[in-house]
């Protein structure tokens, strides 16, 4: 069954990405009213919906506060539903091998500077209603991911900073969801990485030359939706897995476990007494 969420606003960083382009649509589709960041250009697809809005934002700079504060106040809207599409890969390598300014660059992208544009946002948001802030995890979660430690070190960062917000702020709903693999312009990145990309070149090679593989994006549509209609008590603070939790077909069992364990799939250390 799939969840639905009241008509909204809903404010997606990077809209330009494959899933954040399909997350536009995803909500457009359902009534909601629309509004992406880009970098340098729009997709074609989105063009002429006239509750899509759009606005240049670069999140790597702090400029980004800027042109959201501009964004909202200049169109009077105000955001129900937050969600960063943004992730970079690059720089793919062993990290004493790799530049290490474009490494912390990298950990900037995948992590702070999303949070700047949450924070940039928070005074824009719908106070009227429950808000929700998304953000996308990454590999690397329950063991090593080689040559990518920039990407996963960001996302991390983003997991734990998830459970604080859910502490710090009782008025936004906060989670980040774990897509598993997706067939997205990203992987061009450890394609071109080549032997720096170790193992995962290869991976990588036969799971863009396999159209059946991958997470749908209805898939990805349909955990976040899910999340946003349970709320805070059951989502707040958490990191699902698309692929690998139980919110499917109403996910009961799943919500009623997650009520009645604070440190379910959230970032701890293995085996405390």
């Amino acid at each position: 069954m799939t969840a639905t969420i009241p008509t909204s606003v809903v404010l997606i960083v990077s809209v330009t990405s494959d899933i954040g382009t399909q997350l536009a649509h995803h909500y457009l589709a359902r009534g909601h009213v629309v509004c992406g960041t880009y970098r340098s250009k729009l997709p074609p697809s989105l063009e002429g919906n006239d509750r899509f809005h759009s606005f240049a934002c670069d999140v790597s700079s702090p400029l980004c506060k800027d042109a959201i504060k501009q964004f909202f106040t200049q169109s009077g809207l105000r955001w129900t539903v937050f969600i960063s599409c943004v992730g970079q890969l690059d720089p793919i390598g062993l990290f004493f091998e790799s530049d290490f300014e474009t490494w912390a660059d990298s950990v900037h992208t995948n992590s702070t500077a999303q949070l700047r544009a949450l924070h940039a946002s928070y005074p824009f948001r719908c106070t009227s209603d429950s808000s929700h802030a998304v953000f996308f995890a990454g590999g690397g979660t329950n063991g090593v991911f080689r040559a990518y430690s920039a990407y996963c070190v960001g996302k991390i960062a983003l997991i734990k900073m998830c459970e604080l917000l859910d502490d710090e702020a009782p008025e936004l709903n906060t989670f980040i969801v774990g897509t598993g693999w997706v067939r997205t312009k990203i992987h061009a990145q450890t394609i071109a990485a080549g032997s720096r990309a170790g193992i995962n070149w290869g991976t990588t090679q036969a799971f863009a030359a396999d159209a059946s593989k991958g997470t749908s994006y209805t898939d990805i549509a349909s955990l976040i939706d899910w999340g946003i209609e349970r709320g805070k008590p059951v989502a707040g603070g958490r990191n699902f897995s698309v692929v690998h939790d139980a919110w499917r077909e109403g996910g009961h069992a799943l919500e009623n476990s997650l009520r009645m364990d604070p440190n379910k799939f959230k970032l701890r250390r293995h085996g405390n007494s």
